[in-house]
């Protein structure tokens, strides 16, 4: 991965997925203000520390442990959202995404769209063998999210996620790009 620069990836005619520049900084502080996105992801940002995570988001490819794209509209570049690989093993070829979308930005497709479109390349591309995606169970929109993408369910790990109200049971899904006999 580090040998070559981070992709844009065209998502649909709406959408595209691009590396993470302080360009977005205003919009990864106001996403990080709603009260849904600090719920699942226990952060929010002022500018200095959206900064820095825009750096380590960034610093990740580099390092192949991990790697962030902001979601963007392809009329005018806007961070509406963010799909990244929270956990990475290149040697395993495993990745956890995660993903999360802007409130104006929800109920277009757009988190289901950049899940589908990153795990074809993930697969292909990367050469990556098996995807996994793993969501609260009160979380019923990220269900909706993991299965349109083609992420079907495997199960429930319990207790397994702190959010703000507690521990949370995780739904589990996962997608591999062939099924080994």
């Amino acid at each position: 991965m580090s040998a070559r620069p981070q992709p844009v990836l065209r998502v649909d005619d709406r959408f595209a997925l691009r590396p993470w520049t302080v360009e977005d900084i205003p919009a990864l502080v106001a996403a990080y203000a709603d009260r849904d996105i600090q719920h699942w992801n226990l952060s929010s940002f002022d500018e200095a520390e959206a900064a820095e995570v825009i750096v380590k988001w960034n610093n990740q490819w580099m390092l192949e442990t991990g790697a962030s794209w902001a979601i963007a509209r392809t009329s005018d570049d806007f961070a509406i959202g963010r799909i990244g690989l929270r956990v990475m093993n290149l040697a395993s070829g495993v990745a956890e995404i995660s993903y999360w979308v802007a409130p104006r930005a929800r109920g277009v497709g757009a988190a289901p769209l950049a899940t589908a479109a990153i795990s074809t390349w993930l697969l292909g591309d990367l050469g990556l063998h098996r995807l996994e995606l793993g969501h609260s169970v009160h979380n019923p929109a990220s269900c909706r999210v993991a299965i349109k993408a083609g992420y079907p369910p495997e199960g429930t790990m319990k207790s397994a996620l702190l959010h703000l109200d507690g521990w949370h049971d995780m739904h589990w899904h996962a997608r591999v790009d062939h099924v080994v006999a």
